[in-house]
């Protein structure tokens, strides 16, 4: 794994990424060389690529690359990392991220923990986007299974800086994610391809939710997906604009703040370990 391009391997409750720095150096990586990269088998192996570069308007901007090397624009747990990152660097706990779907403010908190703010999220079908119109997309006409008896039907849909589609179900580990996600990713009524997501109501003001990245898969955690639940939770009025969401990986808090609905996640985040490797084994251009 030697070479002269340095990285960190970082996660957030087990959502992993590979991070690049190009504050100082460019650093070139395109779809190809993003797949190789995370190849568990051949690569150095992540759920996501991160590639930090210079911002005029934050503190850095944050490129986010799926494992299937496609581009996305926000990334919750990948968020909480670099804040932390940045926050060990500066020695402030305050910080900005650009992403593509906008700048998010971070905190690092004295516990270890980093909070995000997500923003406003979106629910016009056309923010999704949808590729047919609903007027109420806290419930939209979609059923998985037999017809007349789905076995999951009437998801929520919502935008956080990517699409959600989230299905409300008595026991998450009773759907069979791997094999409907990859189907109802690709559904033609989500043309830019959708994040989807199981979820049951634990308590109160508590969830659980199991979910299928697009372009990554089943991972053991997805911030943007505890977001959008939480916000469609509260919608659905199954919960207040506070809840835990607990996924494989762990627990997210997640404030839909009343005062300007912007959406607040704290939650963790670690370095696992820094190493480098030779950008001419990946593709890599510097």
């Amino acid at each position: 794994m030697g070479g002269n391009l340095p990285f960190a391997k970082m996660n957030g409750l087990g959502n992993d990424f590979v991070v690049f720095d190009a504050r100082r150096r460019a650093i070139t990586i395109d779809d190809e060389a993003a797949a190789r990269i995370a190849d568990r088998e051949r690569g150095i192996g992540c759920d996501q690529l991160i590639i930090l570069e210079p911002s005029p308007i934050a503190d850095v901007f944050m490129r986010i690359r799926n494992n299937d090397g496609g581009e996305v624009d926000a990334c919750g747990n990948a968020s909480r990392c670099i804040a932390l990152m940045l926050a060990k660097e500066s020695g402030k706990a305050h910080a900005t991220i650009a992403t593509n779907a906008g700048v998010l403010g971070t905190t690092a908190n004295a516990d270890g923990t980093a909070t995000i703010d997500m923003g406003v999220p979106r629910f016009a079908w056309q923010d999704i986007p949808l590729s047919e119109p609903f007027a109420d997309t806290r419930y939209i006409e979609l059923e998985v299974g037999p017809r007349g008896a789905p076995i999951m039907h009437s998801p929520s849909v919502v935008n956080v800086g990517n699409p959600h589609c989230i299905f409300w179900v008595d026991d998450v580990d009773a759907i069979e994610l791997d094999r409907i996600g990859p189907v109802l990713e690709h559904h033609p009524l989500f043309p830019e391809r959708a994040n989807i997501t199981v979820a049951e109501r634990t308590g109160p003001d508590a969830l659980r939710i199991r979910v299928w990245e697009r372009g990554a898969g089943l991972t053991r955690a997805c911030g943007t997906a505890a977001c959008a639940t939480a916000v469609a939770a509260a919608r659905k009025r199954l919960t207040g604009r506070t809840v835990v969401v607990t996924l494989p990986g762990g627990p997210l808090t997640i404030e839909w703040r009343e005062s300007d609905d912007h959406m607040l996640m704290t939650g963790a985040a670690s370095l696992d370990y820094e190493g480098s490797l030779d950008p001419a084994d990946y593709g890599v251009r510097i």
